[in-house]
């Protein structure tokens, strides 16, 4: 009910309204049965606009630290990423990790669609990077496809660092979804994992043309981080 009140009564609405946001592809996405959307991740707010284009409901994965936040705004901010289908995951790695995947593998259990972001996190400057391999794992133990997704102009719209978004129209392209229903049983073979991380990454770039670099977003992050002495 929430969810209903935030998409179709106070954030879809408004949202709709300012950005005109577009959408090509919707047919990719499955009317029913569980599967996994995975999208480009330029901004803070491609979790908001994926879900709101689409007809089915969207759980997507959400660091922890955004439903701990202390007084008003912290309040706010739970209730929006509650509102919007996020779920809590600690990304320190580890048990943690695991704790995630499992958490990703219940969602995909019920029939829903969940929304992963193939780089871990946000690309620091609009380019596409090297995939982490949990989104292959949990393709191959829930036997869902895996739909790729390209945000347009969402870090236009909201840059990483900016609190207050600019009025940029933003759009979305749905790819036709990717069957790895021939890897069934090898989700342990950390070879297989990678070639299909791969595989979705290769999508990724033909239907949004970025600039692809086969490294990690987080470790271009920690390079571009100011040094302590």
């Amino acid at each position: 009910m929430f969810y209903w009140l935030m998409k179709y009564v106070v954030i879809g609405p408004i949202v709709k309204a300012i950005w005109r946001p577009w959408i090509v592809g919707r047919r990719n996405v499955p009317a029913e049965g569980a599967a996994i959307l995975a999208s480009n991740h330029l901004s803070f707010v491609d979790s908001i606009f994926l879900p709101l284009m689409l007809d089915r409901p969207v759980a997507f994965l959400a660091k922890s630290d955004y439903f701990t936040g202390k007084g008003l705004k912290g309040w706010a901010t739970r209730m929006f990423f509650k509102g919007t289908g996020q779920l809590p995951i600690d990304r320190s790695g580890g048990k943690a990790s695991e704790a995630s995947l499992n958490t990703g593998l219940q969602v995909l259990g019920r029939g829903d669609l969940l929304g992963i972001y193939p780089e871990g996190t946000r690309s620091p400057d609009g380019k596409l990077y090297r995939g982490r391999t949990g989104i292959a794992r949990m393709a191959l133990e829930a036997h869902v496809p895996v739909v790729p997704v390209v945000m347009v102009d969402t870090d236009t719209m909201m840059p990483i660092g900016t609190t207050v978004p600019r009025i940029v129209r933003v759009g979305i392209v749905v790819g036709e979804p990717l069957d790895f229903s021939r890897f069934e049983g090898m989700e342990g073979d950390r070879y297989i994992l990678r070639s299909i991380t791969d595989e979705i990454m290769v999508a990724l770039q033909r239907l949004g043309e970025q600039e692809y670099e086969d490294v990690y977003a987080s470790t271009v992050k920690d390079r571009l981080r100011p040094k302590t002495r």
